[in-house]
């Protein structure tokens, strides 16, 4: 039996959109065991980017718990959900949010910058490795703008893993891509999770 890596307890969150109050999670559970590749599915607007966000610490419940690894991490204060974010959960987004000025290499390093207890070593270990999983080794010198913008999300893939995360959170990531970049996409991240048992929940 696994353990329960996400545990959302009867989560509600609202949002104000001019005059109306919209409801986008009304007394949400979900539970998300570790090692799992867990797809959110659902029309635009029922509240799939909602949910990420709660569950990556970028916002918070109005009402309910949500527990990651048994910690409650519904109502942290800024540092400690900073420090939450960068330790134990990767993210992949929709946009890439790749630094245009840095190369490849540089792109995947930088969450790991602020893990102070990595050497200079292992950190250049880490990075080599990530690319060679996502297969783009050979571009580590190049500037993102080169890439395709399949090359462009297997580099924010590999960064989101560098930290060797707990939970990667990928929001929509193939919706900018065609659909054969989209499938290969997918089968890496299934690969990545198979391989390495990485948790992804995957919208």
């Amino acid at each position: 039996m696994r353990d329960v890596l996400v545990d959302v307890q009867g989560v509600h969150k609202s949002f104000k959109l001019g005059e109306t109050q919209v409801r986008a999670l009304r007394g949400l559970d979900l539970q998300v065991q570790a090692g799992e590749f867990t797809a959110v599915v659902g029309a635009s607007g029922s509240g799939k980017s909602t949910l990420l966000n709660l569950i990556g610490c970028l916002d918070e419940p109005d009402e309910g718990k949500i527990l990651l690894g048994g910690q409650d991490i519904s109502h942290l204060d800024d540092a400690a959900r900073s420090r939450l974010r960068n330790r134990r959960i990767g993210f992949i987004f929709q946009s890439f949010n790749l630094v245009p000025v840095l190369s490849v290499a540089e792109n995947v390093e930088l969450p790991l910058l602020l893990h102070s207890e990595v050497s200079d070593a292992d950190r250049k270990a880490r990075v080599s490795q990530a690319l060679v999983d996502v297969e783009l080794a050979e571009f580590a010198n190049q500037l993102p703008d080169r890439l395709s913008g399949g090359q462009r999300q297997r580099v924010a893939i590999a960064r989101a893993l560098v930290t060797r995360p707990a939970l990667v959170l990928a929001d929509e990531p193939t919706a900018n891509l065609d659909s054969e970049t989209t499938a290969k996409l997918v089968d890496l991240m299934v690969e990545l999770n198979q391989r390495r048992g990485v948790t992804f929940l995957f919208s």
